[in-house]
């Protein structure tokens, strides 16, 4: 029986063993925890969402929606178990966590190829396919052996989660249910308007409250600042930025008409569901790395947040991922040891669901190659090839971890769509177009190969 070795329970991991299995090859799973939890970690489950409870956007219009449907359409567990535990979350796919968890955990404990080993990895295997899958803060030793192995060529950048409240603590007489444009439901979110002068309070607040002082290893050497990924900057970051950049950004008011006034408030502050209950709510876009007595004192002097009780305040962690354009090749295999691939944020996929796909990618190049079967090369314009596209542009000298965009996608043929949604939709319709071709390829090879093996 041919087997593959997955190293890490989070995203990447499982839907790596679950295509790999899918695929007819024998997986062992590798988890260090309950032995060994890492700093963002807060329960044992397989596949913890460790930041926010959103995979983002659902409509085919956002690059995400579409790598969502294009993994829904080649059978990914990610997906399935995020779609039969969403909470509503407007336009947004989001998920209860502990009943996403549990469906992963489910299924995969259920899959007769795949053997769960509940135990730390230190080394990385020299013989025998291997997927490292650890996420963005593998363990010390593990972080060692990743090290060794691609001769120190590690970077890091510095990721955070937004705190989470519980709605009976809070008044929601002062807020009102919306969602942005009247997306989903149109009431997925429960909204805290700001006038201008609450919201310049909250900057200067933001701007001059404790924050928690990095420690020497997390800064970069040249410029002595700490390496923020752009697309999740901490929420006092953002007020350092300008007086209105938190009003461009998770506090954005557009679309978002406050239906007891029939005005658009000056800001908004957006909650979110946790859980299916809606018990807990989620500050959308509210990573911090201020002290917890400072977000304490900051946001319990918002509307409605005076008495809240908080089920967990902003965590800020250092995140580790791999210059994946000079180590990695198409299939996430390293250059130089062909049996090792990575799968994940460590990769620089920035993202959940991007996430999902690079496990997507490692385990069915691994698994095909295992089986005999012959590798078919991911489409190019699809979603899945503009993840591959961005972990292997080597035209940026300085990687840095992304989320998937239509950056990646060629021009549609003929005369220019000007409207950027139409725009989207058709290359949405192209790429799946590709995508169900390229699902032909994958189901006939192996047919065919399973009528020679007979």
């Amino acid at each position: 029986m041919h087997r593959l070795t997955v190293i890490g329970g989070g995203l990447a991991g499982c839907e790596a063993a679950w295509q790999a299995a899918q695929t007819g090859v024998a997986v062992d799973l590798y988890e260090m925890r309950p032995l060994r939890r890492g700093p963002a970690h807060q329960t044992d489950m397989l596949a913890e969402l460790v930041c926010s409870n959103s995979m983002r956007g659902a409509a085919l219009e956002n690059a995400v929606g579409l790598l969502k449907e294009e993994l829904a359409r080649l059978g990914s567990l990610i997906i399935a178990c995020a779609r039969a535990s969403a909470v509503p979350a407007g336009g947004a796919l989001a998920v209860d966590r502990a009943r996403f968890g549990a469906l992963v955990e489910a299924r995969l404990a259920a899959h007769p190829l795949v053997r769960i080993h509940r135990e730390e990895v230190t080394t990385i295997p020299t013989a025998g396919p291997v997927i490292v899958a650890c996420g963005p803060l593998p363990s010390e030793p593990l972080a060692a052996a990743i090290d060794a192995l691609v001769g120190g060529e590690r970077l890091h950048y510095f990721d955070a989660a937004a705190p989470i409240v519980a709605l009976d603590s809070i008044d929601t007489s002062v807020m009102y249910r919306k969602s942005r444009y009247d997306k989903g439901e149109g009431d997925d979110y429960l909204n805290i308007p700001l006038d201008r002068a609450t919201y310049l309070r909250f900057v200067e607040d933001l701007r001059t409250l404790p924050r928690h002082d990095p420690k020497d290893f997390e800064k970069d050497v040249a410029s002595g600042k700490i390496p923020y990924f752009e697309g999740c900057l901490p929420i006092e970051e953002m007020a350092t930025r300008g007086e209105d950049a938190m009003r461009f950004g998770p506090l954005k008011p557009v679309g978002l008409r406050d239906p007891r006034t029939g005005t658009t408030p000056y800001a908004v502050v957006q909650l979110r569901k946790e859980n299916a209950e809606g018990t807990a709510l989620n500050l959308v876009g509210f990573q911090t790395r201020l002290t917890w007595p400072a977000q304490k004192e900051a946001f319990g002097r918002l509307p409605g947040l005076a008495e809240a009780e908080w089920l967990r305040l902003g965590v800020m962690h250092r995140n580790t991922f791999l210059d994946a354009p000079r180590l990695l090749d198409r299939n996430l295999r390293l250059r130089t040891r062909p049996n090792v691939a990575f799968a994940g944020q460590i990769t620089g996929a920035e993202g959940y669901v991007e996430a999902a796909a690079c496990g997507f990618i490692a385990a069915t190049a691994a698994a095909r190659e295992l089986m005999g079967l012959p590798h078919l090369e991911i489409p190019p314009d699809t979603a899945l090839g503009a993840v591959i596209a961005h972990l292997q542009n080597t035209q940026t000298a300085d990687f840095q971890p992304a989320n998937v965009s239509w950056a990646h996608f060629s021009p549609l043929p003929g005369k220019p769509v000007r409207e950027k949604r139409e725009r989207r939709r058709l290359l949405a319709q192209r790429a799946l177009a590709h995508l169900a071709a390229w699902r032909t390829e994958l189901a006939e090879s192996g047919d065919a190969a399973l009528a020679l093996a007979h």
